[in-house]
Parts: C-alpha cells; sequence; structure tokens
C-alpha cells in the first residue's frame, strides 16, 4: 500500500481496540507495515490485524504485556527478526481505574503507573537502538486532559500520564542527535467504549462544556498521532500535542 510512511514500520501498542485500533489502521493505510500489540485479548487484535490486511494493508498481531521488560524483549526479538526493526512507536497501552486517593492502595497506583509509563519506558528503551541504526525514528505517546484539569478519583491516571509528557519530553533532547522525535497527543473526551472502571467524565469534560460541543472521535486522535510520526511533523518534538475541542479555552 502507497503512502508517506510507506517502508516503515511501526509499533503500537494497546491497540486492539479503541484509539489504538484507529491509529494502527490510520498508519497502515498510509503505507507503514503495523505492529498490532495487545495485552490479553488476542481475538481483538487479530481483528484489527485482519481488517489492515482486508484493504490491503501490512500488519502483524503481538501479544506482550508492556509492563514487563521479559515480555517487551521477547516482542522486540520476534518483531526485528520478523521486520528487521521500528521506525515508529505510539504508546498508547494504559490503565483506567475511578478510586479516591483516600482509599487508593499502593498495589491500585503501580499498577496503573506500570502500564502507561514504566510500559512506555520499556518500549522506547527497546525501539531507540533500531530507530539509530534506522537513521531515525518518531516516538509518540498518548497522555491526557485529566493530567491538566485535575479529573477527580484519577490521581493515578494523572501522574501516570504527567509522566509521560515529562519522559517525552527528556527524550526528544537526548535523542534529536539520533534523528528521532518524541512527542505526546493528549486528548480530551474521546467517543468511545469506556469499561466500567474507567468511571464517568466529569461534567467539564462532556456535553456543552466543551467549546467545539462534541466529544472528539477516535480519528481525531489518529490523525494528530499520524501528522506527528509522518513528514509532516518533521521539524516537531518534545511538545504535546492537545486535541481537546478547545477544553483549554474554557
Amino acid at each position: 500500500m502507497a503512502g508517506a510512511l510507506a517502508g516503515k514500520v511501526a509499533l503500537v501498542t494497546g491497540a486492539g481496540k479503541n484509539i489504538g485500533r484507529t491509529i494502527a489502521a490510520t498508519l497502515a493505510r498510509d503505507g507503514a507495515t503495523v505492529v498490532v500489540n495487545g495485552r490479553s485479548d488476542r481475538a481483538a487484535v487479530d481483528a484489527v490485524v485482519a481488517e489492515i490486511e482486508a484493504v490491503g494493508g501490512k500488519a502483524v498481531g503481538w501479544m506482550a504485556d508492556v509492563s514487563e521488560e521479559p515480555a517487551v524483549a521477547r516482542m522486540m526479538e520476534g518483531v526485528a527478526a520478523e521486520l528487521g526493526g521500528i521506525d515508529i512507536l505510539v504508546s498508547n497501552a494504559g490503565l483506567r481505574r475511578q478510586t479516591p486517593f483516600l482509599e487508593m492502595g499502593y498495589a491500585e497506583w503501580r499498577e496503573i503507573l506500570s502500564v502507561a509509563l514504566d510500559g512506555a519506558f520499556l518500549m522506547a528503551r527497546a525501539v531507540a537502538p533500531s530507530m539509530v541504526a534506522r537513521g531515525g525514528g518518531a516516538i509518540v505517546a498518548l497522555s491526557g486532559v485529566s493530567t491538566h484539569v485535575g479529573t477527580p478519583n484519577r490521581c493515578h491516571v494523572s501522574a501516570s500520564k504527567a509522566g509521560l509528557e515529562g519522559l517525552m519530553r527528556a527524550l526528544a533532547v537526548e535523542l534529536a542527535p539520533h534523528g528521532i522525535r518524541c512527542n505526546c497527543v493528549a486528548p480530551g473526551a474521546v467517543d468511545t467504549q469506556r469499561g466500567a472502571s474507567a468511571g464517568a467524565l466529569p461534567p467539564s469534560l462532556t456535553g456543552s462544556a466543551i467549546p467545539l460541543g462534541r466529544k472528539a472521535s477516535v480519528d481525531d486522535i489518529a490523525g494528530a498521532v499520524r501528522y506527528l510520526v509522518g513528514p509532516e511533523g518533521a521539524y516537531v518534538t518534545g511538545q504535546t500535542l492537545h486535541v481537546n475541542g478547545g477544553t483549554f479555552l474554557t
């Protein structure tokens, strides 16, 4: 499939549904070969791979818990053997819980940070040598608006996403000499299927409270990621691109 990303290999974590699924499809549609990563739902990952291949794209599925260092190492060894290396990494995997701080246990705190923040670190560390060898690359991590507006009962989610933004800024400086760009996309409210554990969105992030009057679509978020990893974003690094319908203007 021809496109601006033809010849590139992209790995998208948490790509079995919702935003990750659409990011994977978007990058494949523009020519990238996509590694579709999931943690436990093999059927969902296989379905994304099948959808991409059905329209002429290239994709492979790979199951790995990005919070576990040995699992990440095995995935990267397999990807290197099959595809040669990675040019684009999208760290989308994350968990959400809705728990008041005074009721939160350390195990839940660590569970949330281990996927979104530790996972992004492990993945970036795993792909960076490949990107250096291939003359550059792009890393995008999915942050979120709750990091900035103080969504109640999600201090662990906010901390993990704020850490992601700091990680990307630091890596942007360290990896720039190797031609590797590192950025965040911070969605606001997105029209996706939310698990029960994620809880309800606060009124400030829904309906008429959003200046543009609607939630983001998954395509809105995928389009922002596509911009940052493609040639159009070649001079953008160390940034957080907010895709929130103007929420910060209120």
